[in-house]
C-alpha cells in the first residue's frame, strides 16, 4: 500500500485571517500540483498559535469554524488537517480537523498541553483524556471527536498534536494495539539553539518505537513577535528520515513530499541536515527581522550604532536579512513583501540604505576608536550613517539639574548621574530620526547587561525591538568574530579587537564593561546556575568553587555581586522591548522568567555565603 504524503510549514500572522486562509489554499494547490494525497499543516494554522488571550475570546474559534468549513470545501481529490480551536462542553481545545473530498471525517484533540518556558497553553485550553471519543455536529453531520484513529484508504491514521509527542505517556503508546500505520504530527515548536537536533531524533524514534510512518509539519517565521519558527518539515519511517525540508526560509510556505510505502519495511533515506550554532543564529535572526518588518509595516531599522559589539552585531544582522531576504526572494518579490513598492527600481545598494539608518552619537568621552569602528562598518554595510556629537545637550540638561539642587554635579559624588544622562541624552535624537522615516528603533542590549541591570532605562534600552536581550556577551562576542571571518565583514576587526565599554565615564578613567561588572564568561556561568538552573548563592559557589580556578573570596564577590544586581534590577527587564527567543532560557518575564519586582535581595542567602 502506498501513500503519496505532503507536508508543509507556513508562515502565519495571529488573528490575520485573509493571509492565514491564503497560504492555506496555497498549501492545498500545490499538494495537487505534485499529487499528494494527504497533506498534514502546522497546528493551529486557522488562527496561527500565538494568538494568546485572543484565544478566550468566543468569536475568535467561531470565526475559525467559519473559515475551517470554507477550507474543507476545498478539499476535493486531498486529504488535509486543519487546525483550530474548538469548543465542547464550555472548554476550548487544540484540535485538528481531518477532512477529505468536502467532508470532515473527525475532529482529533489535543491531550498533552505545555505550560513550561515560553509556553502558557493550559492558560487558554483544556486537555483531552486519552482513550475518550465524542460525536459531535459539525456542518450538519455527527462527527467523531477526541481520541481518534482514522482509516484513510486502508492507512489507520492517528494524531499527536506538537507536545504529545514530547511526553513519555503520549498518544502513540496506543497507536501499536490500534494497528496505526501513519502517525501525524502538526506542530508550533518554536525554534532554540540546536532544538533541530532534538527533533529529528523524536521522529527517528517514533517512527522505530510505534513501528510506522511519521510526519512532522512545524510553523515557519516570527509568527507574533518573539518565538521563532524553523519551518522544520519532516518524514521519518522505520527510523530514518526519508524526507526533510531545510531549516528557515522567507517564503510564505514551504513544502515537502514523498510516497510512502506501508508494505515495506525499507525505505530511501535523506540526507541530514547539518549547521553550526554560528550559522543557526545567523539564519534565525534574520528571519525574524524580515516578518518583523514586514509585519509591523515599518519602513526600516535604525540603530544607533556606538561602534561597540552590540549595536555592530544588530546592524550586520539587518544588512544580512536584506541580502538573504532578496537573494531568496528576489528583489521584486522582496519589495512586495515589505510593502516597499517605491523600492522596485532602486539598486541593491539603495535598497540597503533606505532599510538601515545607522548615527553615532559621541561625547567628550568617547574615543577615536569606536567613532572610527562605527563608520567603517556603517560604510561596509552600505547603511545611511549618520556622527554628531551630544555634548551641548548634554551641558543643558546638567546646567539645568545643577541650578535645580544648588551644587555642581562631579564624578566622584554623582557617577551614575552623570553616566546616565549621556545615554539618556542620546535616545530623544536617535527616535527622532526613526519616527522621521517611519523606521522601527533597534535597541541593542544583551541578556548578560539584563542580568545585572547594566543598562539605563530610556537610554541605551531605548527602543521597539531588542534582538540580542536573549544572547549573552561571549555568545555576541564569538558570532562577531565569526562574522568578520566566514561572512567576510572585515571592518568587524575594528570592534574584536576592542575591550567591551560603555564610553560614559572619561577617557582617562579606562572604563570597561568587565571591570564594572566581572568577566563575562564567569558572569554567564553564574548566570546558568541562578537564573536558568535556580540554585541558590551557595550552590553556585559550591558548583563553580569545585570546577573554576577562581580564588574563593574572590568568586564569592562576584556570587553576591550578581545575586544582588539580579535582585534589584527587575523592574528594567519587566521593561525590556520585545525580544526574540534564540537561547534555552531568557529573561524576559512576559515569556520564560517572572521574577518579583519587589524582594528581599537575597540578603540572607548572601550572608550565608559569606560564612
Amino acid at each position: 500500500m502506498k501513500l503519496r504524503i505532503g507536508a508543509a510549514a507556513l508562515n502565519q500572522t495571529p488573528l490575520d485571517w485573509e493571509n492565514n486562509r491564503a497560504n492555506i489554499l496555497e498549501a492545498f494547490h500545490e499538494a495537487r500540483e505534485k499529487g499528494v494525497e494527504l497533506l498534514c499543516l502546522q497546528e493551529l494554522a486557522i488562527t496561527s498559535y500565538g494568538c494568546q488571550d485572543m484565544f478566550i475570546a468566543e468569536w475568535v474559534s467561531e470565526k475559525a469554524m467559519q473559515i475551517a468549513w470554507e477550507l474543507v470545501k476545498e478539499t476535493k481529490d486531498l486529504a488535509v488537517c486543519l487546525g483550530i480551536p474548538y469548543r465542547f462542553e464550555g472548554s476550548l481545545y487544540n484540535c485538528m480537523i481531518f477532512a477529505s473530498n468536502g467532508e470532515v471525517l473527525g475532529i482529533s484533540a489535543k491531550q498533552k498541553l505545555p505550560g513550561d518556558g515560553v509556553y502558557y497553553e493550559p492558560r487558554w485550553f483544556a486537555e483531552w483524556p486519552s482513550g475518550r471519543q465524542e460525536s459531535v455536529d459539525l456542518f450538519g453531520k455527527n462527527v467523531p471527536f477526541g481520541d481518534i484513529v482514522y482509516d484513510f484508504k486502508g492507512i489507520r491514521v492517528g494524531f499527536e498534536i506538537c507536545e504529545d509527542a514530547w511526553r513519555t505517556d503520549r498518544p502513540a503508546c496506543t497507536f501499536i494495539e490500534r494497528r496505526v500505520d501513519l502517525v501525524l504530527n502538526p506542530s508550533a515548536s518554536h525554534y532554540e539553539f540546536g532544538k533541530w537536533k532534538f527533533r529529528e531524533k523524536l521522529m527517528r524514534d517514533s517512527s522505530k518505537q510505534f513501528k510506522c510512518a511519521y510526519v512532522y509539519a512545524n510553523q515557519l517565521g516570527n509568527e507574533a513577535g518573539r518565538l521563532i519558527y524553523e519551518g522544520d518539515l519532516m518524514v521519518a519511517k522505520n527510523g530514518q528520515i526519508v524526507e526533510r525540508a531545510p531549516l528557515f526560509g522567507f517564503s510564505k510556505l514551504k513544502f515537502i513530499n514523498c510516497d510512502l510505502d506501508f508494505s515495506s519495511e525499507s525505505q530511501g533515506k535523506s540526507g541530514d541536515e547539518s549547521l553550526s550554532a554560528m550559522e543557526e543564529f545567523t539564519g534565525a535572526a534574520s528571519l525574524a527581522l524580515f516578518d518583523y518588518l514586514r509585519k509591523t509595516r515599518s519602513a526600516g531599522y535604525t540603530i544607533s550604532l556606538s561602534g561597540g559589539a552590540d549595536s555592530g552585531a544588530c546592524a550586520v544582522l539587518v544588512k544580512e536579512m536584506i541580502s538573504r531576504a532578496v537573494k531568496a526572494l528576489g528583489k521584486e518579490e522582496f519589495c512586495h513583501r515589505i510593502y516597499r513598492d517605491d523600492l522596485l527600481d532602486s539598486s541593491m545598494e539603495e535598497i540597503i540604505a533606505s532599510l538601515l539608518t545607522c548615527v553615532y552619537q559621541g561625547t567628550e568621552n568617547s574615543s577615536d576608536t569606536t567613532r572610527n569602528a562605527a563608520k567603517s562598518l556603517a560604510d561596509e554595510l552600505g547603511a545611511d550613517y549618520h556622527s554628531w556629537d551630544i555634548d551641548d545637550e548634554i551641558k543643558l540638561a546638567t546646567g539645568k539639574i545643577e541650578s535645580a539642587i544648588g551644587r555642581q554635579l562631579a564624578w566622584e559624588q554623582d557617577d551614575l548621574t552623570l553616566q546616565n544622562i549621556q545615554s539618556r541624552m542620546r535616545s530623544p535624537l536617535v527616535w527622532m530620526l526613526a519616527n522621521a522615516r517611519g523606521h522601527l528603533l533597534i535597541t541593542t542590549s544583551n541578556r548578560s547587561e539584563g542580568d545585572v541591570g547594566y543598562t539605563t532605562m530610556d537610554g541605551d534600552s531605548s527602543g521597539g525591538l531588542a534582538p540580542l536581550a536573549d544572547l549573552d556577551k561571549v555568545f555576541v562576542r564569538k558570532w562577531l568574530a565569526w562574522a568578520e571571518k566566514e561572512l567576510s565583514y572585515q571592518s568587524l576587526v575594528h570592534i574584536n579587537e576592542q575591550q567591551p565599554t560603555a564610553e560614559l565615564r572619561p577617557l582617562e578613567q579606562k572604563q570597561t564593561d568587565e571591570a564594572d561588572l566581572m568577566p563575562y564568561d564567569l558572569l554567564l556561568e553564574i548566570e546558568k546556575l541562578a537564573v536558568w538552573k535556580k540554585l541558590s548563592p551557595r550552590q553556585v559557589f559550591e558548583k563553580l568553587g569545585s570546577e573554576t580556578h577562581w580564588n574563593h573570596e574572590i568568586l564569592k564577590a562576584y556570587i553576591s555581586k550578581f545575586y544582588k544586581a539580579w535582585a534589584v534590577s527587575q523592574w528594567k527587564r519587566e521593561r525590556i522591548a520585545p525580544s526574540f527567543h534564540f537561547d534555552h532560557f531568557n529573561i524576559d518575564p512576559k515569556t520564560w522568567l517572572r521574577f518579583p519586582i519587589l524582594n528581599s535581595g537575597f540578603q540572607s542567602d548572601i550572608d550565608d555565603l559569606k560564612n
